[in-house]
């Protein structure tokens, strides 16, 4: 007869690879699982949360006014080239008091050279006094204010925005539909309003600058003008292409008065915010009709300036339309940042979402991502930034961004930010850029799509350059962390950030950095809990990482005389029921995830022998359950069980486990004794690997505890029947303890569990078949052996051993299934059987002898 083992196995030749082990180690070696830490919403919408690190003067602002002042009118004249030096000629003033004289035509080609050089020379000290902000002197004023213009545009746009509402109605009277060929600036020579009326009706004389021979004057000072400028005259002087020019002008010119102007008239002339509105509305389509949207719009100047003056407004409906407008305006600079300013301003206010669902802003600000220079704008991007931030807190809009590409883009700018180094000017801005892209990439991380997109994109690969670069900084490193804990709960996602090998260093940094940062640190023990879950080469590649386990250890340390100190405060003050066991204080959140690493850690065999011998890890697991009620903190008591657990499933040399297996059982008594069925549970699986020891099945039958088990039989739970089966198996190791196996009617429940679960269940039927052999090693007589529960057990074999049968339950699991019927439970099973069915015969003699 053989003697029987521990958790009975057959003979091996070669040893067990990883993953057998793993697969024997059902009910001992487990992964934990836990809550993804709660991340609460934000009160206000600010650039930088409550919580920020960052002091208020070091960090933008939130709030801010804006003017018509905030608004740079200079840079809203389209680009005009080369801008040339003050010329001391004054210009030469053709007087004309004929009717055609009206009418403006073509600029004709000079005879005389001098004449084309004070032609020059005037043209020039035109530009200069425009370029220094000048308007024309009160004689001098352009007949088409908002008319065609001068590459210099129109000099009465540095003057008061105030003005504006005369010139567009001058405008309107002035205009005719003739035939404009050439580029004239005519105005009035004289100061009043009615003479300049006069002027405009073609009942006074016209002083008109004839602007011919440029490029000789050009050329004269030594200035070149650009090629588009210059090839621009050209083609008016020439053939088809000219006729085509002007004909697109007058169209221009046309649309203009008809549609722009009577709106522009309404915009000045309006007071009710309602209608300012609606005129809004209807500019912006009118604009998009007649395609002047972008920066060639040669009238764009005095639209802006009418826009501007609004924008003190106190109207968010309002502000929506204006900032849409000016942005689709192609603006820069100072305007640029005026706008998205203005667009932060509205999407500040959680109520204005509706507003923005209805209208296109999201398209305007993923624009200026999209083309606007990072580091010329920095500070317009912010704001940018900062309003899709907050538009990505709706649902709705979160979806049209996925839609439009904003994955992509924030991936881009992304790319761009991580380009600069910590060594350039620009790098403390980039900062405040990347927690406002970070935030809002942490939004979108809760779509699936989004997931699929960073997955593709190289997403984790940036993230985490942008964590290494940016250390210091803990709004940073919290957004990026957030969004990894997000997505790490996804396998997908996790497999490609397991891929990162650098991620792991990176983390433990972090760790060591901002130790006593709670939010930061249990989201990255988190997705470490996340990578170790179900990867064995991210458990093996973290736990080769220098200082892994010390680091662990440090924060346990940390956190663990955190939670003390805290329970001395309740206890202090007579609060001992303080909260509810179902949520954790801060402190005791982080020791759950914390643990939770350590027990996704010793799956691997060996990084779970070399953690099975670290006393530290053993001596803290222990202390907590010393210390720490599972009425107080349940998931953590468990947590501590479930690690011990997996601990003591190693047999090695100084295990820690082993050195404190009675002060663990110790612990595990109490743990029996509580209400918690869960905690129960724990504590009898982490009996079923101790009990290996002599010393632990001494405490059991001393402190009755096989009776309590024998009971959990009746549990009708295959997890809690397999767990009580191991304590039992070990129990009956021993001779002098297997009667005990009849107390508590424990072979009437072994046979029951086996009937329930084994068809379906090949290992528990292994473990019961494993246990009634040990049991049964001295059996003279089946009846005396198993009583009543004989020919059960004998139907129940004889059943289970028909491979047909006994494999037509476990279709679905496929070879495996069949491989462990044939290897493990059938050799079992047989001998019992055999053994069975050798002293049936004598079952009516024992029951004669009996009575």
């Amino acid at each position: 007869m053989e003697k029987p083992e521990p958790f009975y196995r057959l003979p091996v030749s070669k040893q067990k690879t990883s993953s057998e082990i793993i697969n024997e180690a059902r009910g001992v070696l487990r992964t934990l699982r836990t809550q993804r830490p709660f991340t609460p919403a934000e009160d206000q919408r600010k650039l930088f949360g409550s919580g920020s690190s960052r002091a208020p003067q070091n960090r933008p602002p939130s709030v801010f006014s804006l003017h018509a002042s905030s608004f740079d009118l200079a840079e809203s004249r389209p680009a005009s080239g080369v801008r040339l030096s003050p010329l001391d000629y004054k210009p030469i003033v053709v007087i004309s008091s004929k009717a055609e004289d009206s009418s403006v035509s073509l600029p004709k080609p000079a005879v005389d050279a001098a004449e084309v050089r004070k032609i020059s020379n005037a043209r020039a000290q035109l530009f200069r006094r425009t370029s220094q902000g000048d308007a024309f002197p009160a004689k001098m004023a352009p007949m088409d204010h908002y008319g065609e213009k001068l590459d210099c545009e129109e000099p009465a746009m540095m003057s008061s925005l105030h003005g504006t509402n005369d010139n567009c109605l001058a405008e309107q009277r002035a205009y005719t539909p003739f035939n404009d060929k050439g580029r004239q600036l005519i105005c009035n020579e004289h100061s009043g309003k009615p003479e300049r009326e006069d002027v405009l009706k073609g009942t006074a004389g016209k002083l008109l600058f004839q602007l011919k021979g440029e490029s000789n004057q050009m050329k004269k000072h030594g200035i070149v003008a650009s090629k588009p400028r210059s090839t621009d005259w050209k083609r008016r002087l020439t053939g088809v292409e000219d006729d085509t020019r002007i004909d697109e002008l007058e169209e221009e010119k046309s649309f203009w008065h008809l549609k722009v102007l009577p709106i522009l008239q309404e915009l000045e002339s309006e007071d009710n915010v309602e209608s300012l509105s609606l005129a809004c509305t209807k500019l912006y389509q009118v604009l998009n009709e007649g395609n002047m949207l972008g920066k060639r719009f040669k009238r764009r100047s005095m639209l802006l300036k009418t826009l501007y003056k609004l924008v003190e407004i106190d109207s968010d409906p309002l502000c929506l339309k204006l900032a849409k407008i000016i942005l689709s305006m192609k603006v820069d600079g100072k305007n640029l940042l005026g706008a998205c300013k203005l667009a932060f301003k509205v999407c500040r206010n959680g109520k204005n979402d509706y507003l923005i669902q209805n209208d296109t802003l999201l398209d305007c600000l993923l624009e200026v991502l999209r083309t606007e220079d990072l580091q010329k704008n920095s500070e317009a991007i912010l704001y940018c930034l900062g309003a899709i931030k907050f538009m990505s807190g709706n649902a709705v809009l979160l979806n049209e961004m996925v839609g439009k590409g904003a994955v992509e883009m924030l991936l881009q700018l992304m790319k761009q930010i991580n380009n600069i180094k910590e060594n350039d000017s620009h790098f403390s801005t980039v900062g405040h850029l990347l927690v406002q892209l970070t935030a809002t990439l942490r939004n979108l991380a809760d779509l699936p799509q989004t997931r699929c997109q960073l997955i593709c994109s190289g997403a984790v690969y940036e993230l985490c350059v942008a964590l290494e670069q940016h250390m210091n900084d803990k709004d940073v490193c919290t957004y990026i962390v957030r969004i990894f804990s997000k997505l790490s709960s996804y396998n997908d996602f996790c497999a490609a950030l397991a891929d990162c090998s650098r991620c792991y260093i990176l983390f433990l940094a972090l760790l060591n950095k901002h130790q006593k940062q709670q939010d930061l640190v249990i989201r990255i023990i988190f997705i470490l809990g996340n990578l170790t879950a179900k990867n064995n080469q991210a458990r093996e590649q973290f736990f080769k990482e220098e200082g892994s386990v010390n680091t662990l250890m440090s924060l346990f340390q940390t956190y663990h005389e955190l939670d003390l100190n805290e329970e001395k405060w309740y206890h202090e003050r007579g609060r001992e029921e303080k909260k509810n066991p179902k949520h954790p204080s801060k402190a005791e959140d982080v020791l759950i995830k914390l643990i939770r690493v350590l027990a996704n850690l010793s799956i691997h065999p060996s990084v779970g022998a070399a953690l099975a011998a670290a006393h530290r890890v053993v001596e803290l697991l222990v202390t907590v359950l010393e210390y720490k009620s599972i009425e107080v903190c349940e998931e953590l008591v468990i947590n501590a069980a479930t690690t011990i657990n997996n601990l003591s499933f190693y047999k090695v040399k100084s295990s820690a486990v082993q050195d404190k297996k009675l002060r663990i059982a110790e612990m595990l008594l109490k743990l029996l004794m509580s209400n918690n069925m869960d905690g129960v549970v724990e504590a009898v699986r982490v009996f079923g690997n101790l009990s290996q020891y002599h010393e632990i099945c001494d405490f059991i039958v001393q402190k009755k505890i096989h009776k309590f088990v024998i009971a959990l039989l009746d549990a009708k739970n295959q997890d809690v029947c397999f767990s009580a089966c191991g304590v039992l198996l070990n129990l009956t190791v021993d001779k002098d303890r297997r009667a005990l196996l009849m107390e508590e009617g424990g072979i009437g429940k072994l046979v029951d569990c086996l009937r329930d679960f084994g068809p379906a269940d090949l290992q528990l039927a292994c473990l019961i078949c494993k246990t009634l052999w040990n049991y049964s090693e001295n059996i003279t007589s089946a009846a005396l052996c198993f009583g009543e529960d004989t020919d059960t057990l004998l139907m129940l074999l004889t059943s289970l051993l028909d491979e047909e049968l006994a494999l037509g339950y476990g279709l679905d699991r496929g070879d495996h299934h069949k491989l462990y019927w044939e290897t493990e439970f059938k050799p079992v099973a047989e001998k019992l059987l055999d053994r069975i069915q050798t002293h049936r015969s004598s079952v009516s003699t024992a029951i004669i002898t009996a009575f």
